[in-house]
């Protein structure tokens, strides 16, 4: 699975909804639970290596871009002298040398596109499993209190009886949870067109298509320079 599929699942991801499926919840909530914890461990793992790459790409940038602005120094330092062709000489390595780090530029930002989606994707599971965790803590504490008082119940009144005040308080319990899933998905309801827009952005810089931002930051010429130098210095 790509990295922009698998992250768009991971977001999208709906807790609530999950738990809301028949069956057995608190079965329900351990096998989830397991399913997020291996995936939170892979994305741990893989955001280290995509942050790694992500460095990497910025100092190979930030090294590029040291020599651009050495090579303007000594043209300027040449022009200043009188020297038009070796100044010349120094700007057309610095065109040269532009086009490179345009390509630097690029790649920098995919790879830093590619770590904003991991961390994302860390922290919505993250997010998840502590939800999950309280819910499983919810549903545990939910069985043992409604087994104690059908207990107690049964000891003081008929079996009819205990069965009657057992499902009162279960579904009171229940009518709290489905209020509470209600407004929780309510929120992400509206959180939905955040995150489209977010996902969207984010498709955008990881297909960034590096001759596009060549053009976009072409140089200008060597000559081009040497004339904007020039004319800097008779002011």
């Amino acid at each position: 699975m790509g990295i922009l599929s698998r992250f768009r699942d991971v977001m999208k991801a709906n807790v609530n909804h999950m738990l809301s499926r028949p069956g057995d919840p608190e079965k329900t909530v351990n096998e989830y639970m397991r399913n997020l914890n291996s995936d939170l461990g892979q994305v741990k793992a893989e955001t280290a290596a995509v942050l790694s790459d992500e460095n990497r790409a910025k100092r190979a940038l930030d090294e590029c871009q040291a020599e651009v602005n050495k090579l303007q120094r000594y043209a300027e330092k040449s022009a200043e002298s009188g020297d038009a062709d070796k100044a010349r000489s120094f700007l057309e390595k610095k065109v040269k040398l532009t086009g490179k780090r345009n390509e630097l530029q690029a790649a920098y930002d995919r790879a830093s596109a590619k770590a904003q989606m991991m961390k994302h994707m860390n922290d919505k599971l993250v997010a998840d499993l502590g939800q999950l965790e309280a819910r499983h803590a919810e549903l545990k504490g939910r069985m043992a209190s409604a087994k104690a008082q059908q207990q107690s119940n049964e000891r003081n009144a008929s079996a009819g009886r205990a069965e009657s005040a057992f499902k009162a308080m279960e579904d009171q319990a229940n009518q709290a949870l489905n209020e509470a899933e209600a407004l929780a998905e309510l929120r992400a309801g509206t959180q939905e067109d955040d995150l489209d827009e977010l996902i969207t952005q984010l498709e955008r810089d990881m297909n960034a298509d590096a001759g596009n931002r060549e053009k976009e930051n072409q140089a200008p010429s060597a000559d081009e320079e040497l004339a904007a130098i020039q004319e800097k210095l008779r002011k």
